[in-house]
């Protein structure tokens, strides 16, 4: 049972780093090493224990020591492929007050990962990447006009690979 889940919790936890092998551009790594001060992902690191008041009341205290996988925060708002971004995976291992914590954060977070989800969820895996990306970037727009300029952004021209980026223009 235990093994069961650590596997769910490593398959659950990890799926992000498919992003390092996709068109997309491949997310930072930012290395903090401090007191501990990254939340996973609203509060610092934290466990919860019975209350001495009641048992039925948990509250919160810092972790002396522990580790914490966070996975991409992201919903749907809409419909089903209305992604929203919400926070960047985080890897932190916390000791005493101090933590050591990575950090997976590509340009235009925002952007960036509602397009990734799009992509790896919503179209079709048979289809060459190309092709792929022609349907992500035809029904998952990522062009925005700015105001008062009234400029348009194609956020896709940032958040994928030069080679995608140039053989989308083709």
């Amino acid at each position: 049972m235990t093994a069961h889940l650590i596997k769910i919790t490593m398959r659950n936890n990890f799926t992000f780093l498919k992003a390092f092998f996709s068109p997309f551009v491949r997310p930072k790594i930012k290395l903090y090493i401090g007191k501990t001060a990254i939340g996973t992902p609203y509060f610092f690191p934290r466990k919860w224990i019975e209350s001495k008041d009641s048992q039925n009341f948990l509250i919160p205290i810092p972790k002396k020591i522990g580790v914490d996988f966070v996975d991409l925060g992201w919903k749907t708002k809409w419909k089903a492929t209305d992604y929203r971004f919400e926070w960047n995976p985080v890897w932190s291992f916390v000791f005493f007050g101090y933590q050591i914590a990575v950090t997976f954060t590509p340009v235009e977070s925002e952007h960036y990962w509602a397009a990734w989800l799009y992509y790896t969820r919503n179209t079709d895996k048979s289809k060459s990447t190309k092709e792929r990306l022609i349907d992500c970037m035809n029904n998952f727009s990522l062009t925005y006009t700015s105001y008062p300029s009234e400029k348009e952004i194609d956020y896709y021209k940032y958040i994928l690979k030069n080679k995608w980026k140039n053989s989308m223009t083709e």
